[in-house]
């Protein structure tokens, strides 16, 4: 059931955070119908939608959880161990992406005619370019109230094993991405605990402190044949090149055009992204339903979402094997973690790790969910099939908002331990399996083969047959 969080520590202590933000709340899904101040194209902003827009419930109120996920359906079992892999909060856009938007403002400005349409007067007369190169990527104020509150909502609904108790008897670790965004987010995620428990920073034990771990939450990095086939590879989105100038987007460059009452030639598809991200951002970080929202209808969204999707599914997801491949430290990580854990319970019922929370990127978790088999739609995502995908899996939407997560608990139940799976807090089963909680044999032996492989280094090693950048890689 439903259950709101009145901790007066919280509250305290998050009060500024929650008045600043509550402007959130008079922004909710009525019904069928939305609130003006939420974009009505917000569910398809992609790797950049809101955490929000997948859990509606915390538009209302942000401490709001669901207990009852903790529940499973045995009877007697216990949590005795969770993983959380979590993407970093909402942030600033990147150096490349300010350019491209400021580019995108010069445009309007210089090119753009009066039509007469208020949103447009606003963009040209009062709307500010507020988005500077220093910003790069950084955790904006939102992305830090993110993580405070995800903590708060995760101890809430496991309160054995995020525990001030546990904290403090050196069971909790803590391991993020260097990359600033990281190590902020997970910053705030030990604030949000902290003001929970009515702790300060310097009661976290030295063996709590967030551990930096590259090799872990940017594994891509360290993949060779990732890097040299996909990454530097000019053919290797040739998917979405092609998509550029199928007849979805052409149609989308007419109506963006004629908005602005501009010619077609002058607003490129890089240009049309820009705008489309810059409504996303003023969403997200500022909660703001941007004039430049008025861009697009929902048809545009749906066509720019898909542009998205076929981006991270050709770089991270099922497009190319080593995609997937490369995230194999991270997957062993997992299962030594649950491995070591059931050991532990079955022996002595005392696990020495209660939790493991990891901050990463979405492009930490989306190999993962694609290498365990996750959100596989039966036709791959093509420049051709738009029409015919509409009923996907494959959304980034979805699966990667700012701040989501994969939660791996393993209970102990009476005679056996069973593994349940959360997505952004909510149940998640694993691929061909209709049982919420197998037992933790059963796991492992559907991902025997991967356990027994999925050698990193051997993975990741290029080849005489790695693709060319000339010549680019066909799908593996």
């Amino acid at each position: 059931m439903a259950l709101t969080c009145k901790r007066s520590a919280v509250l305290v202590t998050l009060g500024l955070a929650l008045a600043r933000f509550c402007s959130a709340c008079n922004t909710a899904v009525v019904g069928t119908s939305r609130r003006p101040d939420i974009p009505a194209i917000a569910e398809y902003f992609g790797t950049k939608a809101r955490y929000e827009e997948v859990n509606p419930d915390l538009i209302n109120n942000i401490l709001t959880v669901h207990t009852s996920v903790a529940h499973l359906p045995y009877g007697d079992c216990t949590p005795v161990h969770v993983t959380a892999v979590i993407r970093h909060g909402t942030r600033y856009p990147t150096a490349k992406n300010v350019r491209k938007i400021r580019q995108l403002y010069e445009l309007v400005l210089e090119k753009s005619r009066d039509s007469g349409e208020g949103w447009l007067q606003e963009i040209r007369s009062k709307w500010e370019m507020w988005y500077h190169d220093g910003m790069d990527g950084q955790l904006v104020e939102k992305g830090q109230f993110d993580h405070r509150n995800l903590a708060v909502r995760l101890a809430t609904v496991f309160p054995t094993l995020l525990s001030k108790d546990n904290l403090l008897s050196d069971r909790l670790r803590f391991i993020t991405s260097s990359k600033h965004r990281c190590v902020d987010s997970i910053g705030a995620f030990q604030e949000g605990l902290t003001a929970l428990w009515q702790l300060n920073g310097t009661d976290i034990p030295p063996s709590s402190l967030p551990q930096h771990d590259d090799d872990l939450m940017r594994f891509f990095d360290h993949c060779k044949k990732f890097v040299e086939d996909v990454e530097k590879n000019k053919t290797a989105l040739i998917e979405v090149d092609l998509f550029m100038s199928k007849s979805e987007m052409k149609r989308v460059q007419e109506k963006v055009a004629d908005r602005l009452q501009i010619l077609e030639s002058d607003i490129s598809p890089d240009l049309i992204e820009a705008a489309f991200h810059l409504c996303s951002y003023e969403f997200a970080i500022k909660k703001v339903n941007s004039p430049w929202c008025n861009l697009f209808d929902l048809e545009d969204a749906k066509v720019l979402e898909y542009r998205n999707d076929l981006k991270q599914y050709w770089k991270r997801g099922y497009g190319y094997e080593i995609n997937r491949k490369s995230s194999c430290p991270l997957f062993h990580d997992l299962f030594r973690r649950l491995d070591r854990a059931e050991n532990e319970s079955r022996i002595n019922g005392h696990v020495s790790e209660a939790a493991t929370v990891q901050v990463g990127h979405a492009e930490t978790l989306l190999p993962l969910l694609s290498l365990m088999g996750f959100f596989k739609d039966e036709m791959p995502l093509t420049s051709d099939n738009f029409a015919l995908q509409q009923g996907r899996t494959f959304r980034t939407s979805r699966i990667v908002p700012y701040a989501s997560n994969l939660l791996v608990v393993l209970h102990r139940c009476r005679d056996t331990h069973r593994v349940q799976l959360l997505l952004n807090e909510k149940p998640l089963t694993f691929p061909h399996m209709s049982d919420p909680a197998p037992e933790y044999d059963t796991v492992k032996d559907f991902y025997r083969d991967l356990l027994q492989g999925c050698d990193f280094k051997k993975e990741c090693q290029l080849s005489t047959n790695s693709c060319k950048k000339s010549s680019g890689c066909g799908e593996l």
